[in-house]
């Protein structure tokens, strides 16, 4: 399958449809706070984006060999790596939990997570959760015109490991645009100078999830998604959709409640959230 090259017009529709994405983590963030339940996140993100006019892509979401996915959006808990499937247990302080929210707008997928911290959470908790959204932003700064994909892989996987946590290697970023998995696959780990060239148009996923301990995973709960680390060690992950510009990156999934930009980060293009 080839990398789609994104139009102006698609540009234009994916800016959109990733903004709503990010602003429903903005409205969800006040509301989530110890004794919530996930499930109770979940029905309020099926409120919100059916104030904005989208739909969420992954209830329903079915790949060969999995089941219908159930839920409005995902949420991975303390040691749930991915997928975590949104249930009745109330979050409670010194947890942390992964919201992955993606809408569709007019066609076009907006794909986007957050961390947030519940009340006053460990240093082990803080440093993993803060160290997996500055590797994400290592591996955006790597964008540009004529760099490679590994280029972000080896930038995500040097920063972690030299801080002593691991990389999940059985899940990526990904393409985005009219569909909600394309080319190419973008893996948190790797070589500089090897795999795909960037090029201007291209639309894609940076979602690293980093382990406190091992990066083995195994799958929990024989629900076909939820997907823990095998010790048990917490993991963390963020993603924002990053778009290909002329000169370097546009991050997609920027908005008015987006947590701050680490000070490391002195290449960002201007959008209508930073403007």
């Amino acid at each position: 399958m080839t990398i789609t090259i994104k139009d102006a017009a698609g540009i234009a529709a994916m800016r959109t449809a990733c903004r709503l994405a990010a602003e429903v983590l903005d409205q969800l963030t006040p509301h989530i706070q110890p004794g919530i339940t996930t499930l109770e996140i979940d029905r309020l993100s099926a409120e919100i984006m059916k104030q904005q006019g989208t739909v969420s892509a992954t209830i329903g979401y079915q790949p060969p060999g999995y089941p219908a996915y159930p839920a409005h959006l995902c949420t991975s808990v303390n040691q749930v790596v991915c997928h975590g499937i949104p249930n009745d247990k109330p979050l409670k302080k010194g947890d942390i939990v992964n919201v992955d929210v993606t809408v569709i707008k007019d066609g076009w997928y907006g794909d986007t997570s957050r961390m947030f911290m519940i009340g006053d959470c460990s240093i082990a908790a803080k440093r993993l959760v803060s160290t997996t959204y500055d590797a994400m932003w290592k591996g955006i700064e790597m964008v540009r015109p004529g760099a490679r994909l590994g280029d972000i892989g080896h930038a995500i996987q040097k920063f972690a490991e030299g801080l002593g946590f691991s990389i999940v290697r059985e899940f990526c970023g990904h393409g985005i645009g009219q569909r909600f998995h394309e080319e190419p696959q973008v893996l948190h780990y790797g070589k500089p100078g090897t795999l795909d060239e960037l090029k201007p148009g291209m639309i894609f996923t940076i979602e690293p999830m980093i382990n406190a301990g091992k990066r083995d995973i195994k799958e929990a709960l024989n629900d076909g998604w939820t997907i823990v680390t095998k010790d048990r060690s917490l993991s963390a992950q963020w993603e924002h959709s990053v778009l290909v510009t002329e000169t370097g990156y546009e991050v997609l999934t920027l908005s008015a409640g987006s947590p701050a930009i680490p000070a490391f980060v002195k290449t960002l293009q201007p959008t209508a959230a930073t403007a």
